[in-house]
């Protein structure tokens, strides 16, 4: 040992026993009289220099650290330095130590274990450390309130809402279970005031650290799970600016985790973030990164009825994309969903049927497959037992999609029940599912006696031919019209409404440019088709005569042929008339 090297002897071990119960300020004074002989002994050593000189470093940074902290208003005041500063006084203690036993060149102890108690005790700093540095960059440290973590009021300001949710997270990354705790019911409290729930959110993704909030999602503590799980459930649900963060931040992995293996109660928390989640297409992909198919698809099955709408939920979300549209099939997603509308929930049936619509959009192996489940007898019971627009819209999208397969375009068309529900739908069911109806009326060989029976909803196809969105929607209406109107009872019906005759003549009218005019052509052509004369005087009464003779100036296609047959022929007319006496 070097003459002129003087080791400094370590604090004795009452020191050291007692600084828990020391005062911060004197705390900080233990402290900074220990770093002040490490700093020296750390340069001094003989041995193991390598670590010694990380260990310097790591002091070094340690000084300027504590430094900062005593020049903070209201340090000393903070109750996260009641356990802070007595576990760093402890860490230095220990070094101190160990740098007097690596004082002399030669090391005649176990050297894999100094090697061993010199990297815990560098990660024991370097944890204090990074505690520190988070309570500086915090700012909490220089104010008074901090003291108590008290929940901001209705007035409070936009910096002090900063600041308490900033507060807040540096209990949660510094203090025990006990502050965790608390700091999370606060987190919650915040999250879920109704009528600030969004701005909360975005406040807490800004100033909070959200991914040390993921991170408590595997905590070993139930309750701080429970929480924590609720928090990224809020964040994922509130807004598109925390439910980015979330993802960003890596939470769709962990709740996929908590859904697969969680407490039924974290299983519903964590379904509704995966939703949320996945709701955005930019984020839908991730869901195979993590293995998340089959998770979702048990979740659907075997989970409680929270759980299963939610992951139902989740399920409709990917299937737009197209690898996992493929794995869903695969993984026997279509036998769940249609399990899911015999015996879900409402909103788990709303979600299933919206799924599947999506599934038979896609080509005929998925329509093949939900044939093959029996799904078409499923969807069928539905539009009987579902009161929701929105589920029915889905169902009969799907109907409208299986119709393309010549067997069950024939099981469709020769179902009575089936065509009087779609009666039905256009005259009470919303503008889609009344586009949709009239289309699948428009395509399905409907018998005589089916047509007659729904000669009610006429009207409403008349009226539905005046809509010009959506697109497509009074071509369908027209189509489904001339179809029914093949029947001498039903275009008798059509000539005797007023009101359908006059919406008839006002779409004819060359003036209305909301209409294309080939669709109350072929209506008019329709009606008169069958040589009636009732029909034909009272189309010819309302104006028709007129309207055609303009269109057909027009070109319209089909107008020629509609004066024509309105017009009628005198010897024909003559003939008939004898034919039927």
């Amino acid at each position: 040992m070097n003459p002129t090297t003087t080791t400094p002897s370590p604090p004795s071990s009452s020191s050291s026993s007692s600084s828990s119960s020391s005062s911060p300020q004197t705390l900080l004074e233990l402290i900074n009289n220990l770093l002040s002989l490490l700093l020296l002994s750390s340069l001094s050593v003989k041995s193991f220099t390598g670590r010694w000189q990380v260990l310097h470093s790591k002091l070094t940074s340690l000084r300027s650290s504590l430094s900062s902290l005593s020049s903070s208003t209201h340090w000393s005041d903070n109750p996260l330095l009641l356990s802070l500063l007595p576990s760093l006084h402890s860490t230095l203690h220990r070094l101190s130590t160990l740098s007097q036993q690596c004082s002399f060149p030669s090391f005649s102890g176990g050297k894999l274990l100094m090697q061993s108690d010199l990297d815990m005790a560098s990660s024991s700093l370097s944890n204090s450390l990074h505690d520190l540095d988070l309570l500086l960059r915090s700012g909490v440290l220089h104010h008074s309130n901090a003291i108590v973590l008290s929940h901001p009021g209705p007035s409070s300001t936009k910096e002090d809402l900063g600041f308490f949710v900033r507060d807040l997270f540096t209990r949660l990354q510094i203090g025990g279970i006990e502050f965790k705790k608390k700091a999370l019911e606060s987190l919650l409290q915040l999250l879920t005031q109704d009528d600030e729930k969004s701005k909360s959110a975005t406040l807490v993704a800004k100033e909070g650290n959200v991914a040390y909030l993921i991170h408590l999602l595997d905590f070993n503590d139930n309750l701080i799970r429970e929480h924590a799980t609720t928090a990224i459930s809020v964040l994922a649900s509130a807004n598109d600016e925390s439910r980015k963060t979330v993802f960003e931040e890596g939470g769709l992995g962990p709740l996929l985790r908590i859904l697969e293996t969680g407490s039924t109660s974290l299983k519903e928390k964590a379904s509704a973030a995966v939703e949320a989640i996945t709701a955005d297409p930019e984020n839908a992909w991730a869901i195979s990164a993590y293995g998340g198919v089959l998770i979702l698809i048990e979740a659907c099955r075997s989970g409680s009825t929270v759980t299963q709408a939610h992951a139902t939920g989740a399920i409709r979300n990917v299937a737009s994309v197209e690898e996992i549209k493929n794995s869903l099939a695969e993984e026997g997603a279509v036998t769940v969903l249609i399990q899911v509308l015999i015996s879900g929930t409402s909103s788990a049936q709303e979600k299933a049927a919206h799924c599947i619509a999506k599934l038979a959009s896609s080509g005929e192996y998925f329509r093949a497959l939900i044939i093959r489940e029996r799904g078409l007898q499923r969807l069928l019971h539905l539009i009987q037992d579902s009161s929701s627009s929105d589920t029915l819209e889905h169902v009969v999208r799907t109907i409208s999609c299986l119709s393309t397969l010549d067997s069950i375009s024939r099981i469709l068309s020769s179902s009575t029940t089936f065509i009087v529900q779609l009666g039905e739908l256009l005259k009470h069911g919303n503008l889609i599912l009344q586009q949709i109806s009239a289309s699948l009326l428009a395509t399905l060989s409907i018998s005589d006696g089916n047509k007659r029976a729904i000669g009610g909803c006429m009207g409403s196809l008349v009226k539905l031919m005046e809509s010009p969105k959506p697109v497509g929607l009074q071509e369908s209406a027209a189509e489904a019209l001339v179809s029914l109107l093949t029947v001498r009872s039903n275009r008798k019906e059509l000539a005797r409404d007023e009101k359908s005759v006059m919406r008839l003549m006002q779409m004819l009218d060359p003036k209305n440019e909301l209409v294309c005019k080939k669709f109350p052509v072929m209506v008019v052509a329709a009606v008169v088709s069958g040589g009636s004369q009732g029909c034909r005087k009272r189309l010819v009464a309302a104006g028709a005569q007129n309207h055609l003779q303009r269109l057909a100036e027009m070109e319209v296609a089909g107008a020629k042929k509609a004066l024509q047959k309105l017009s009628g022929n005198r010897l024909k007319t003559i003939f008939s008339r004898t034919w039927r006496e």
